[in-house]
């Protein structure tokens, strides 16, 4: 059969950012897959070496606006890394509940989504009400509903008091009894496991061999987890465990961010109950000349931030890997076999973040050596610019000056 390329974005309802995936297929069914990228890169990692070390959270918080607790937590670690300081227990604990509220938000997002995209409105809304409950603790907890601009290295910035640990403990235990009814219902529904079940298989030894990450592991049987390895500060001392499951289909995907929410309002619980007075900052005078490795567990999977210092106020280099990056590329295996109509949905059940994935560089491919360097591609782009307005002059359009 004569194989024909369908092309998949980089505009397109299932994908949250764009992108643009070329399937190669016989008929409905995938051969093969290739990825462009290039769409949503802005520049995190050059942008950071242009700010303070106290500024840096603030703009990493910016790069995905669900995991905008994820990027400040494994960039602060990096930091607390290079300089061997220990943050205030305290400090420790507000931080596992900012980022466990921020898991559950997460999950349930990409729940509601994922029945939205299957036709099934009835999760959309069900997961996405549930969810607002997150939203008005992390706004009483922080001041915010997103970006909540809670972390610093060396601690957090702002403290809980008794009324918001007292709201939070409750406003967390009203939503056991609906999640609970919600995991129950997608779990028993046979037009869910019809439509998820068998689809996008991402094997153990494919996990394992990709380097898959988070949730995405975790659905094909590989317990991998930041927040578990290391072990991390906050998390070491509470109770909870790592959920997997074996099928590695789009519905153990689905399962594991389920189950993993009930694991996260334990955290939560156990985070404000634990939590006696102390201080919340270790008090960061400087940074000096070294190095720094953070690893943390989004929602996503794991986060690595690498920070360097020459000794000035600002990081000299700062290296950033989201776990998109990781994850994007299993559609390999996942994809192939697969009809049209799952594609989409498979490549969504990793919970892409494409804009955090996104990087250019242009090089000498047998020298390694640098063509364009920063000047030359802002000079290109400024061309490009110039030319396609041009382009646009010749074209009458509604807004032109002739009408």
């Amino acid at each position: 059969m004569k194989r024909t390329i369908v092309p998949l974005g980089p505009y397109h309802p299932l994908l949250e950012e764009p992108e643009h995936f070329k399937l190669y297929v016989e008929g409905e069914k995938v051969m093969e897959l290739d990825v462009e990228i290039g769409y949503n890169h802005r520049g995190i990692e050059k942008l950071s070496e242009s700010k303070t070390w106290d500024q840096v959270p603030y703009l990493v918080e910016r790069i995905c606006g669900i995991c905008s607790t994820s990027h400040p937590f494994a960039y602060c670690l990096a930091v607390e890394d290079l300089l061997g300081c220990k943050i205030p227990e305290r400090a420790e604990l507000i931080r596992v509940v900012i980022a466990e509220l921020e898991r559950i938000h997460s999950h349930l997002l990409w729940l509601g989504l994922a029945g939205h995209f299957i036709g099934y409105n009835t999760v959309w809304m069900w997961a996405w009400k549930y969810r607002e409950t997150i939203l008005e603790i992390c706004e009483k907890l922080t001041g915010n509903r997103n970006h909540y601009a809670m972390f610093k290295p060396g601690g957090v910035r702002r403290d809980f008091n008794d009324e918001q640990i007292e709201y939070g403990l409750n406003r967390i235990e009203e939503l056991v009894k609906p999640l609970t009814m919600l995991t129950n219902a997608i779990l028993d529904d046979p037009v869910i496991h019809k439509r998820l079940k068998g689809v996008g298989v991402l094997s153990y030894e494919d996990a394992v061999l990709y380097s898959a990450l988070g949730p995405t592991s975790r659905a094909s049987g590989v317990p991998w987890d930041a927040r578990w390895d290391e072990p991390l500060a906050g998390f070491k001392d509470l109770n909870w465990k790592i959920i997997t499951q074996e099928d590695g289909d789009v519905f153990a995907k689905a399962v594991v961010r389920l189950l993993e929410c009930f694991e996260s309002i334990s955290l939560i619980k156990q985070g404000l109950e634990k939590m006696t007075d102390g201080p919340i900052d270790a008090r960061i005078k400087e940074v000096p000349p070294g190095e720094g490795c953070g690893r943390y567990e989004a929602p996503r999977g794991e986060v690595i931030h690498y920070v360097r210092s020459d000794g000035s106020n600002m990081p000299y280099r700062h290296k950033i890997r989201a776990p998109t990056f990781n994850n994007l590329p299993t559609f390999r295996v996942s994809c192939v076999g697969e009809t049209i109509a799952d594609v989409a949905l498979i490549t969504a059940s990793i919970d892409p973040c494409y804009c955090c994935t996104e990087r250019v560089g242009v090089v000498d491919e047998c020298g390694n050596e640098k063509i364009l360097r920063e000047d030359d591609l802002i000079r290109l782009s400024i061309e490009k610019t110039e030319q396609i307005i041009k382009d646009l002059g010749k074209i009458p359009t509604l807004y032109s000056k002739e009408i």
